[in-house]
């Protein structure tokens, strides 16, 4: 299987043209200062600069990214810077929705396993009749005093509603965080490092 077809989610690519004239080592130098950041190493060898990063910190720019390559290769219309970002935070929020979807299933199938079993009408009927009987103190009932009311249908709802088992709604909101925040981050983070990359190489 190519990995190509799917490494998107948590691959970013693209390129760059460089301005007129500008070697490779001018453009290195300009985006020098975006991996001059701590827990960064990077490398530069044959017009590639490779980095890698451990605990980034929450203040460096390309802090989602664990890992790339920037190469610059001379085009048509002359150098081209090319990149390839990695990031594992982007693997993880695509996957957690699925996680979070499992667990919803997992909830919804353990609250029917501890529903108990439903009875029929004739049959609650009796027993809240059996019920009412046994409650009663059989002074009152010679006495006759009318029997204790029976709980109410909304009540009797609450309570069975209560005992329901638990809900599944906390996945699913998760479930939305999650899947927001992976297409806000595969799309903002794209346009962030290219901005950022353009502004380097034209000395802003």
């Amino acid at each position: 299987m190519n990995l190509r077809f799917i490494d998107w989610i948590w691959h970013i690519r693209g390129s760059l043209p460089l301005s007129p004239g500008q070697t490779d080592e001018e453009a290195f130098d300009r985006l020098a200062p975006v991996f001059d950041q701590p827990n960064t190493t990077y490398e530069r060898t044959n017009g590639a600069l490779t980095f890698q990063k451990k605990d980034q910190a929450a203040q460096d720019k390309m802090s989602v990214f664990d890992s790339g390559v920037l190469a610059i290769e001379n085009g048509d219309a002359g150098p081209v810077l090319h990149y390839h970002l990695i990031s594992r935070a982007l693997l993880f929020c695509f996957l957690a929705p699925a996680l979070f979807m499992g667990i919803a299933g997992f909830t919804i199938a353990l609250g029917k396993l501890e529903q108990p079993p439903v009875e029929t009408s004739d049959k609650a009927d009796k027993e809240e009749k059996e019920e009412a009987e046994i409650l009663m103190n059989p002074i009152d009932k010679a006495l006759g005093a009318p029997a204790p009311e029976k709980p109410k249908k909304e009540d009797k709802g609450k309570a069975e509603k209560k005992n329901s088992g638990p809900s599944p709604t906390p996945a699913y909101v998760f479930t939305g965080i999650f899947a927001a925040l992976y297409v806000i981050g595969r799309i903002l983070e794209d346009r962030l490092v290219r901005s950022l990359f353009r502004k380097k190489l034209a000395g802003s």
